[in-house]
């Protein structure tokens, strides 16, 4: 395995020692630019692949490398975004570089890009945290951009390469907050065997000061929060 030199990554942001990307402890790579538009999302700032700061991926692997006492037996780097996908070849340059050193790698996407690149990335991913944020066509289109065909379609390919995957859903009140949502996810989910875990993440919104910032309408910003009592009775049709 060599990592090819020519791609630098155009990163929005890092975490050192993070606790909800992944098993374990995990320093986060947050990359800049994102191919949807959901209505949900909390980091509008990560939207356009605008020419922030750029790195490659020896630069970032060496910053990783200063935390790896942290990670244990189950932690390692997380690729989020934005889309990570979107600069599938850094990612891949970045993940050859943890495998070669012995370090577990996450992927935390959408699904919503699937080409050679992403394909190539996916043989050095030991885990994807891929989020099905709706479990009906007609809302992925309304509310993120793709159709959800195109994300089970990636899901797919996780199954047959056998890479360990957690499927997360924002859980929004009155969008995809029913019983018989959830129950269609977990029926969806049951046909891939890749799948070890579903999680279920209250929709929030303390990302409306970027809205603000950035002088656009947050299209969910009217919603509530879930009751944590609600957040329960959903998660335990998932047992």
């Amino acid at each position: 395995m060599k990592a090819c030199n020519d791609a630098q990554g155009i990163i929005h942001s890092f975490q050192s020692l993070g606790t909800v990307d992944g098993p374990g402890v995990r320093y986060v790579v947050f990359m800049q630019g994102c191919n949807l538009r959901c209505s949900c999302c909390h980091n509008p700032d990560t939207w356009e692949l605008k020419a922030s700061k750029t790195y490659t991926a020896e630069q970032v692997f060496k910053n990783a490398s200063k935390y790896v006492e942290y990670f244990g037996k189950d932690g390692g780097i997380t690729v989020s975004g934005g889309e990570p996908l979107m600069q599938a070849q850094f990612v891949k340059n970045l993940f050859i570089l943890c495998k070669e050193n012995g370090i577990n790698t996450c992927l935390d996407t959408s699904g919503s890009i699937l080409n050679d690149n992403v394909l190539s990335l996916l043989d050095y991913t030991d885990r994807v945290l891929l989020d099905v944020k709706y479990t009906n066509n007609d809302d992925y289109v309304k509310h993120v951009g793709c159709t959800l065909d195109t994300v089970l379609k990636f899901l797919q390919i996780l199954d047959q390469k056998h890479i360990k995957t957690t499927i997360r859903q924002v859980i929004i009140p009155t969008v995809n907050d029913d019983k018989n949502n959830i129950l269609k996810l977990k029926d969806i989910v049951s046909k891939f065997s890749c799948v070890d875990k579903i999680e279920l993440l209250p929709f929030k919104k303390i990302c409306q000061t970027k809205y603000d910032e950035l002088g656009i309408s947050f299209p969910f910003g009217t919603l509530p929060t879930p009751q944590a009592e609600l957040m329960q009775e959903l998660n335990l049709l998932l047992k």
